[in-house]
C-alpha cells in the first residue's frame, strides 16, 4: 500500500495510481479531462464551516485538524475512509487536493489517518 498526496495542479502521472479528489469544491481552472481524478470523494473533505475557519493559515492549522478529525467520524466521511482504505489496498492512492500549502491541508491527515489505520 503506497499513499501519495499531489496538488491538483501537478501533471498526472502513471506512478499516481488511483487518483482521488479530497476536496468540497472542484479546483479552479483544471477541466476534469486534465485533471484525470479516478473518484471524488467530496463527503470527505472538510465542511464549508471548517474551511471558512482554517482559510489555510498555519497558525490555526493544530485546531483545524483537531475539528477535522472530529469530521471524519461523521457516518459519511467514514464510509468513504473505507473506501479509501480499499482502494490504497490494491496499489498506489494518490490523495488530491487543490490548496498552494503542500504540509497544511485535508489531504495531509486524510494519509496520516490511513497510515495509521494500516500499522493498528
Amino acid at each position: 500500500m503506497r499513499i501519495r498526496l499531489k496538488r491538483v495542479y501537478e501533471p498526472p502521472s502513471k506512478e499516481d495510481g488511483v487518483r482521488v479528489l479530497v476536496d468540497r469544491l472542484w479546483p479552479r481552472g483544471v477541466s476534469k479531462r486534465d485533471a484525470q481524478i479516478s473518484y471524488w470523494f467530496k463527503e470527505i473533505a472538510p465542511s464549508d464551516e471548517l474551511r471558512k475557519f482554517f482559510g489555510h493559515a498555519p497558525e490555526r492549522w493544530e485546531e483545524f485538524r483537531k475539528r477535522y478529525l472530529e469530521e471524519l467520524e461523521r457516518p459519511e466521511a467514514r464510509e468513504q475512509l473505507e473506501e479509501l482504505r480499499q482502494l490504497a489496498s490494491r496499489g498506489t492512492l494518490t490523495l488530491v487536493f487543490g490548496a498552494r500549502d503542500e504540509q497544511h491541508n485535508q489531504a495531509v491527515v486524510l494519509k496520516q489517518v490511513l497510515e495509521q489505520n494500516k500499522r493498528s
